[in-house]
């Protein structure tokens, strides 16, 4: 055990309040966290219910029926509910509290307080009535700035769907994505900057606006203050202007939409065919938000939040569930190292951020550049994802940022615009564990026979519905493309693709992607396994694990990115090999250790394991737009079967 939460933050948090309403209201004697996730996957209709008149949502019809199901993939929440999610994640905030401070790697600010924040969605909104209705597509093509937010609650205001991808994407990644959604209105930034660097997308954005025929207006956002020339595009219009014209006093329509009507179009990543297109509902997902940002995350409208996110990763549209506390939500944009990593716990320290997100990578980045730290009186909670937090980290944060901070590392997906284990924080936090399983959730690992398993490790799967589920895909009118994503595999259960051990005290260990498992000799190993061994190592900065099919086998082969003036000798194979050995068993140990280049990551930061798999197998690789580095494959060719 690393951390323990103190009495006071027990019972000050909103999920002991939570749970004690919940034992008022049932007459329950629900005792512990345990209790708590017991009956909301044993009794999730009353659960879900509960959670909407707690955090008193706003909508209109009857909670009854809360769920019709139709065997496991068919399924209806709330059907009797109109419901709008920019309504209610408007509704709290008082008038002159700050709803979105903007802080960028220049150090350029800008704080936007909640009556500010709902005029300038009224005035959005007002334009968009007139090029798009209830049901069409605004797609975004824009970095993590307020002029994204503004855009998302305008469209989802009026029962618009939105969709969105960060800048770093090429014209190629963007048709893709937005060419499946067919976006009626694209609003879109004409220049970024990203590590003190400026890139301009006019070149980009004027090709873009030929090749999607959905489109009819995009919306140009210079908020930088570079210029643009308006010619270049014959369906542009400034976003400056349409505020201006459109401001006035009148409160915003809301537009309330059955609970399963779309709010957000996500996509999958890619790296093996075009991406797929994953729709949420406007309700489902503000429900999983609210009860993650409240209940697991703790966030009030006295707290900050700032996760470190692009709008290409699903962290952006999650972080939004942060604006119903009628708190603060930071939005951070740029490079995180610029001018140093010290700048952005900078940010941290100056703006009073008290839950702060980022990813592996980061953390790992923090620690290769032996960044220096502060106190950081404010911050309470720390989240972590994107991939496994390895246990080396989790001291790494203790003894190097904080150590009473609750580090909760975070684990779900595009797929449910949410979690499937998270923080808690009334639980303890124990070395290289997700503290439990969320709320509502029925998480499970199962092992090859089809059982839960406890203390093994096994397919996570989860047994029971819950409200953010993807209503369909596009493109998808027999339901044959969800149905393989994740209900084909096991029957009867949800089977998300990772592989995981419960562990006694309930918490979870995420040993990495199933499809990127390595299964030497038929044996199951997960990659985070070996990754602990290796990002220990002082002469090794990054390493990748695949396997590598041999004889009707698969054989694992490690590749590894070596600090500068590094060099694999004989004698650090056989150390890397030795301690692969020590500490996990001779099946983990690789047949091959090769130095790299580099390793090839998605634009969400996640080491891209099945690609080089591919690679080595010699099946194609395509929609490379997908990765932040493709180049770095190349070199992957060599080490073919």
């Amino acid at each position: 055990m690393l951390w323990s939460p103190s009495a006071k933050r027990v019972e000050s948090s909103q999920l002991s309040a939570f749970m004690k309403a919940l034992n008022t209201e049932f007459n329950l004697n629900l005792k512990n966290y345990a209790d708590l996730h017991a009956f909301s996957v044993g009794k999730k209709d009353l659960f879900w219910k509960f959670l909407i008149s707690y955090f008193g949502v706003a909508y209109e019809g009857s909670l009854d029926p809360a769920l019709l199901e139709e065997g496991f993939e068919n399924y209806t929440w709330f059907s009797n509910v109109k419901i709008n999610s920019a309504e209610n994640l408007l509704k709290n905030g008082k008038a002159d509290a700050v709803a979105l401070n903007f802080q960028h790697e220049s150090k350029r600010t800008r704080k936007i307080t909640y009556k500010e924040l709902r005029t300038e969605v009224k005035a959005l909104q007002t334009y968009l009535k007139s090029v798009m209705k209830k049901g069409d597509v605004l797609a975004a093509y824009m970095p993590n700035i307020p002029e994204t937010a503004i855009s998302m609650l305008a469209a989802s205001s009026m029962g618009g769907v939105f969709t969105s991808t960060s800048c770093d994407f090429g014209i190629e990644g963007v048709l893709d994505r937005f060419g499946q959604s067919e976006p009626k209105v694209l609003v879109a930034a004409v220049g970024y900057e990203y590590g003190e660097k400026y890139f301009d997308l006019q070149e980009k954005l004027a090709e873009i606006e030929k090749r999607i025929p959905s489109l009819e207006k995009i919306i140009l956002v210079d908020f930088l203050g570079r210029g643009y020339e308006l010619s270049k595009f014959s369906k542009a219009v400034d976003y400056k202007e349409i505020i201006a014209k459109n401001m006035s006093d009148d409160k915003i329509e809301f537009t309330r939409v059955p609970f399963a009507h779309p709010q957000y179009i996500m996509y999958s990543s890619g790296t093996t065919g075009k991406p797929k297109c994953i729709v949420h509902s406007q309700g489902g997902t503000l429900l999983q938000l609210i009860k993650e940002m409240g209940l697991h995350c703790d966030m009030t409208a006295e707290k900050k939040i700032l996760y470190f996110t692009t709008c290409g990763w699903m962290m952006w549209n999650w972080l939004m569930g942060g604006l119903y506390s009628g708190g603060t939500v930071v939005l951070y944009e740029g490079s995180p190292a610029t001018p140093s990593p010290e700048y952005f716990f900078n940010v941290i320290e100056r703006e009073g951020v008290n839950i702060f997100g980022t990813s592996p990578k980061f953390l790992k980045a923090l620690e290769d550049t032996h960044a220096k730290f502060k106190d950081y009186p404010t911050l309470e909670t720390i989240l972590s994802t994107g991939s496994p937090l390895l246990p080396e980290q989790y001291d790494f944060v203790y003894n190097n940022i904080k150590k009473d901070v609750l580090l909760g590392s975070i684990s779900g997906g595009t797929d449910i615009v949410s979690c499937f284990m998270l923080a808690c924080p009334i639980l303890p936090v124990y070395r290289g564990e997700i503290q439990c399983r969320g709320l509502g959730m029925d998480v499970k690992a199962l092992d090859e026979n089809g059982k839960s398993v406890v203390g093994v490790e096994g397919e996570l799967v989860c047994a029971q519905t819950f409200p953010s589920r993807p209503i369909y895909f596009l493109n998808d009118a027999n339901k044959e493309k969800i149905k393989a994503a994740y209900f084909d595999q096991i029957p009867g259960v949800w089977t998300h693709g990772d592989f995981v051990k419960v562990t006694e005290h309930g918490g979870v260990i995420v040993y990495g992607r199933s499809d990127a498992t390595l299964n030497p000799g038929g044996v199951r190993i997960g990659t985070a396994e070996i990754y602990r061994q290796t990002e220990g190592l002082a002469f090794i900065l990054d390493s990748l694990c695949v396997g590598r099919p041999v004889e009707g086998d698969v054989e694992v082969v490690l590749f590894v990115k070596l600090k500068a003036n590094e060099e694999l000798t004989l004698e650090r194979k056989k150390q890397i090999k030795d301690l692969i050995k020590k500490n996990t068993t001779p099946r983990h140990v690789p047949r091959e250790i090769y130095v790299v280049k580099d390793i090839p990551y998605t634009r969400s930061g996640k080491k891209v394991e099945l690609a080089v798999a591919r690679v080595l197998a010699k099946k194609p690789v395509t929609n490379l737009e997908a990765l932040t580095n493709p180049e770095s494959l190349e070199e992957y060719y060599q080490y073919q079967a």
